[in-house]
């Protein structure tokens, strides 16, 4: 016996309905995972755009306000202007400035008398300021090395064999052992050198000399205080300027002449009034008759 097995029309037609809804359901799960992807990625670009947005400019969203009526607003201008002129009235009222007038200076002063400004004309001075006139000496070593050796043959008259040239020597012979033996690096003899010289010499050597070794002791005494004050080197030897005959002599000639000529010497050197007064004193010193002078 075999069975029989039996399918409707109904049935059939359910069961190809719900192949098709099961096909069209896979349809639409295809489709919605696209447009889930899609979304996704839209989104991820949107947040990305945004995020760069932000770092650029963050611009806050505002608080929303609260709108007033008209009336309550201006109920408040109202109460503000009010204490603005409160607090107006009480701070102390400080004094305007006022630009004053200037007046000329010329010829003038401005007084301020009870707060008022006035001028006052200047009376034109009877003395006049008047700058001393300048004086310009010039001279040559060689013409005040002259200069110097007419003075001490004309101060020594008793020394008749006495000569200018030979007290020149007596100097550039010094000045000359000094640069051989190594004791200075240039000469001292220039024309500011033979003024202090002369200044020492005037007031030490007298007229009663009248002995050619006397004068040049003396003479080589003020030469070696001239070169310890004006010289350039720290020190010097004493062989040049003293003998040993006449040592004590020597130092007691050399004390003498600082406690006497020790403000003179700096004066020399500090004021250039007396300096000019004694340059031109030394100038002085030649010798009219004779007319070739040393250069």
């Amino acid at each position: 016996m075999g069975t029989v097995l039996s399918i409707s029309p109904a049935t059939k037609k359910a069961s190809i309905m719900d192949a098709e809804v099961a096909g069209d359901g896979g349809k639409n799960d295809k489709s919605l995972k696209r447009h889930s992807m899609f979304v996704s990625l839209s989104w991820k670009k949107l947040v990305a755009s945004s995020a760069k947005k932000s770092a650029k400019k963050v611009t806050p969203n505002p608080l929303p306000t609260r709108e007033l009526p008209s009336s309550q607003v201006a109920q408040l201008n109202s109460e503000n202007v009010r204490k603005t002129h409160q607090t107006e009235e009480k701070k102390p009222k400080a004094p305007i400035p006022v630009p004053v007038p200037t007046v000329p200076t010329q010829n003038s002063e401005s007084v301020v008398q009870n707060g008022r400004l006035s001028s006052v004309q200047k009376q034109p001075s009877s003395v006049s300021l008047v700058s001393p006139r300048r004086i310009v000496i010039q001279a040559s070593t060689g013409e005040l090395l002259r200069c110097l050796g007419d003075f001490l043959c004309r101060r020594c008259y008793k020394l008749k064999q006495l000569s200018s040239g030979e007290v020149i020597l007596w100097f550039r012979n010094i000045d000359r052992t000094l640069l051989l033996q190594g004791w200075q690096d240039q000469g001292f003899i220039t024309p500011a050198n033979v003024v202090f010289v002369y200044l020492l010499c005037e007031d030490t050597i007298s007229d009663s000399t009248d002995s050619p070794a006397e004068l040049q002791g003396t003479f080589q005494t003020c030469l070696y205080l001239a070169y310890s004050y004006m010289g350039n080197e720290i020190s010097y030897p004493l062989k040049p300027f003293m003998n040993e005959t006449n040592k004590d002599v020597f130092w007691e000639t050399s004390l003498r002449i600082i406690n006497r000529m020790s403000a003179k010497m700096l004066q020399l050197n500090a004021d250039p009034h007396f300096f000019t007064e004694v340059f031109q004193d030394l100038k002085n010193q030649r010798d009219s008759s004779e007319s070739n002078l040393d250069r």
